[in-house]
């Protein structure tokens, strides 16, 4: 019981156990509890876990579709975004959004 979370509404301690959550007891608050994103350790070329808003660096030119040409090696991104599948790296470059593999990249 020591590690339930706190209210996010009211930031009372100790919340009742629901069917799918937690529910407050002064304010009746329901959330749900830490859902598990099932995407995992995701972990650049350099084994760095990376999490959402990291900003990575592209350890080798990716070719992309398309006649804008691809992405050099160097370029710098800045607030990824992990999701799941094959990409695990979502992010803008050069005003392009992309899904980039977590391999070909490592934590600036």
């Amino acid at each position: 019981m020591a590690d339930l979370p706190n209210c996010p509404i009211c930031t009372m301690p100790e919340p009742l156990l629901a069917d799918d959550g937690y529910e407050c007891g002064t304010c009746g608050h329901e959330w749900l509890g830490d859902a598990d994103n099932g995407l995992g350790n995701i972990r650049d070329a350099n084994g760095n876990l990376l999490t959402d808003g990291d900003a990575v660096t592209v350890i080798k030119d990716l070719k992309t579709d398309g006649k804008a040409g691809g992405v050099k090696s160097g370029t710098k991104i800045k607030s990824i975004r992990l999701v799941s599948g094959d990409h695990e790296i979502e992010a803008k470059v050069d005003g392009r959004q992309l899904l980039v593999k977590a391999e070909f990249v490592k934590k600036a």
